[in-house]
């Protein structure tokens, strides 16, 4: 391994005329390093990662820059001395240039954000950097732009390929508010409107997934973001969502994965923060869940997620008109024999203010 790497490290140096050689000596590279720490580690001992990421930044080759940043990544992601050592403020610099560039390709751009998402990933080193240098802010705005709202045509190459770049982008802004959390839940939440008016307008799990993983770790702990959320209109927007996927649930199974997903960032948007659960209770969601409770296409997980949900629902709702959804719903179902965990909420919910 060592000498593979060594002499790979000397192709690359010695080949700066030829960017095909370049390219396949850094897919080789990337396919050592992989999920091997020691391999990763070893490249970085002798010189190679920092010479891939000067290599990255100075090629004019566009196929040089994407497989150095590729490499890049996964060197850094099978070890984290490899990511500590290019966690810095002017790697990120170097980031946003490539972001911004417009002569940069998708697929460059793409390369770069997986850059990012490494390098923020359990990283608070690399969540403070990419707020302080800007980047972030670079992240939000491909969040808002990348895609149109008015046409999401997957099937399209070339509009799965921005998608592709949204997606990831949506990913990294994933970690830069988790693990752990941090100031950029509060930079994060000005995308809210936007994402509000993406589940508005498309309920494809392409694209609510991602749009639900941000949301949910953005607002996840901090109260200030969950009131922010739901003063845009969030909250309404994700009952509905649910409403109409619950409706559907008995009949696809992919609309009861789908609705579990936005149950768990529902609950993200209200757990311990029952003034903002208020706003639940004109959609009857604890009736809601319990349906969704008893089909058949979720594994337990997934139930004790929407039975956790009903508990944090019945902290901010009105708690007479919970116990009567309650029953309604419990008396025309086989839910109170469903579930041991079901019925110790049930227990502790309900039996006091009966």
């Amino acid at each position: 391994m060592k000498t593979d790497l060594n002499l790979l490290l000397e192709c690359l140096k010695y080949q700066m005329d030829s960017p095909a050689s370049q390219k396949e000596a850094l897919i080789t590279i990337y396919s050592i390093c992989q999920q091997n720490s020691d391999a990763s580690d070893y490249f970085r001992e002798i010189g190679g990662l920092m010479f891939v990421s000067d290599l990255a930044k100075s090629s004019v080759h566009c196929i040089v820059k994407e497989a150095a940043l590729f490499t890049l990544a996964v060197v850094m992601e099978s070890n984290v001395y490899c990511q500590q050592t290019l966690c810095t403020s002017e790697l990120f610099e170097d980031l946003i240039f490539l972001l911004t560039n417009k002569n940069s390709s998708v697929n460059l751009k793409r390369m770069s954000v997986y850059v990012i998402l490494v390098l923020v990933s359990n990283n608070s080193n690399g969540q403070t950097h990419i707020r302080e240098t800007g980047c972030i802010g670079v992240l939000l705005q491909l969040f808002r732009t990348t895609l149109s709202i008015s046409e999401v045509n997957l099937s399209d190459e070339n509009v799965n390929q921005y998608y592709q770049l949204w997606s990831s982008v949506c990913s990294t802004l994933c970690a830069c508010v988790n693990n752990p959390q941090n100031d950029n839940q509060n930079t994060c939440c000005s995308v809210f409107p936007h994402a509000k008016d993406w589940l508005q307008s498309c309920i494809k799990p392409e694209i609510v997934r991602p749009i639900c993983s941000f949301v949910g770790l953005t607002v996840a702990n901090n109260s200030y973001v969950q009131e922010y959320f739901v003063s845009v209109g969030g909250l309404d927007v994700l009952a509905e969502i649910l409403i109409k996927l619950v409706r559907d649930s008995s009949r696809s199974y992919s609309s009861a994965k789908l609705a579990v997903v936005v149950t768990k960032t529902l609950d993200a948007c209200i757990a311990d923060n029952s003034a903002v659960g208020d706003v639940l209770v004109k959609y009857h969601i604890v009736s809601k869940l319990l349906r969704l409770l008893t089909s058949d296409s979720l594994d337990s997980g997934e139930k004790i997620s929407i039975i956790l949900t009903i508990g944090h629902c019945t902290e901010g709702c009105g708690k007479i008109l919970i116990c009567y959804e309650f029953w309604f719903v419990a008396l025309n179902t086989s839910m109170l024999h469903s579930s041991a965990v079901f019925i110790k909420i049930l227990k502790a919910k309900f039996f006091h203010i009966i």
